[in-house]
């Protein structure tokens, strides 16, 4: 801590790269950290000029994330890992026992015992994790949130949960890319897309709904590459009590950009909400007119004061991803100075997706057979 403001040291998100640029805006659009140090890429040129064009010390520029874990200990707050996936678990790992509280792209590991692991070793050793499942972080998810909690649409029945990009289905070569290394099971874990995007749809059924998913059935596919990853999925889940789910993830749908969208049925009315459409939710009655609520209303804030707390400007000037991960940023780093939780998604919810991949895959294995979660 510098001045009273947090610094933090990152792992991996070097030029070129998606999540990095993500991290250090989330971060700065409300002060809640500064960006001291870092080892932003296993590539000496690029790890060198991502460091120059952030103005980070070369001093504190490290050829290895082992080096920055050692020369940072004491220095910095937290360390916001951002490398390919294969990497999480054992950089989170030491990053724990050398005493950093963290901020973990997700998956957090490749498999659920791991991510047991990182949960166990957190919990021993005092410290705090965030997981940025982004999706949580916007106002009208907080609020969708609350109204299921307030019994605004009754009992939950069913959830619709869709995630579909296109992004497979490019032809430029940063698409190529990038196909390549979420395909490799070397590099990504034993699954692209529902590890990627799929774990958003699971995460954000179970943060709105409150309710857990306790088995799933799924159907993988692997369009782009026959041979490799899955790309595709169509998962039903049973949820706890009687409500039901069903999830439809995929990278390969031609023309779509981020199309995550969101519907709860309740017994008394539904909601809806879209990713690409994020400053507004719908509640809509079997008979009577649609109710339209809109991000920073003047009434939001009596509905949910976290909802509100979550927005910055006002009412109709859209706000969106960077601002959503910037929610995450700012209770995480209140966590880490308060040392009490916050509004984020944790290290226990990331080892919850992390047993919904697991049961994704082995279902799609068996057959589509029901696997408990």
């Amino acid at each position: 801590m510098k001045d009273g403001r947090l610094e933090f040291a990152m792992a991996g998100g070097g030029i070129g790269s998606f999540i990095g640029p993500v991290h250090r805006m989330a971060a700065g659009l409300d002060a809640s950290a500064t960006l001291a140090a870092g080892c932003f890429s296993r590539d000496a040129n690029t790890n060198a000029a991502t460091g120059k064009s952030l103005g980070i010390d070369p001093s504190r520029v490290y050829p290895s994330w082992r080096e920055l874990v050692d020369g940072e200990k004491g220095k910095v707050d937290f360390i916001a890992i951002c490398t390919p996936n294969s990497s999480h678990f054992e950089i989170a790992k030491a990053a724990l026992a050398a005493g950093f509280d963290l901020i973990c792209e997700k998956p957090v590991a490749a498999s659920a015992a791991e991510a047991e692991e990182l949960l166990a070793l957190a919990k021993a050793n005092g410290r705090i994790i965030a997981v940025p499942f982004t999706y949580t972080g916007y106002p009208m998810v907080k609020l969708a949130r609350e109204l299921v909690a307030a019994g605004e649409i009754g009992k939950v029945c069913k959830v619709v949960a869709e995630y579909q990009q296109g992004s497979f289905r490019k032809l430029a070569s940063d698409s190529a890319r990038r196909v390549a290394w979420k395909m490799d099971p070397v590099l990504s874990g034993p699954s692209c897309v529902v590890a990627d995007i799929g774990v958003h749809a699971f995460e954000i059924v179970e943060y709105v709904t409150g309710l857990e998913v306790r088995s799933v059935l799924a159907d993988l596919s692997s369009f782009v590459h026959s041979a490799g990853l899955d790309d595709d999925a169509s998962i039903l889940a049973r949820l706890e009590g009687s409500a039901k789910a069903s999830m439809t993830v995929s990278k390969i749908a031609a023309g779509e950009e981020n199309g995550l969208r969101l519907r709860v049925y309740g017994e008394k009315a539904s909601l809806f909400w879209n990713q690409e459409d994020p400053n507004s939710l719908v509640v809509r009655f079997p008979s009577g007119p649609d109710k339209v609520y809109h991000r920073r209303a003047p009434y939001v804030a009596a509905l949910s004061p976290l909802a509100d707390a979550a927005s910055r400007t006002p009412a109709g000037h859209g706000e969106g991803f960077i601002e959503a991960f910037a929610n995450i940023y700012k209770s995480f780093c209140e966590a880490v100075r308060s040392r009490r939780g916050g509004d984020f998604p944790g290290i226990a919810e990331g080892a919850r997706a992390m047993r919904f991949v697991e049961a994704v895959l082995e279902s799609s294995r068996n057959g589509c057979a029901w696997t408990e979660v």
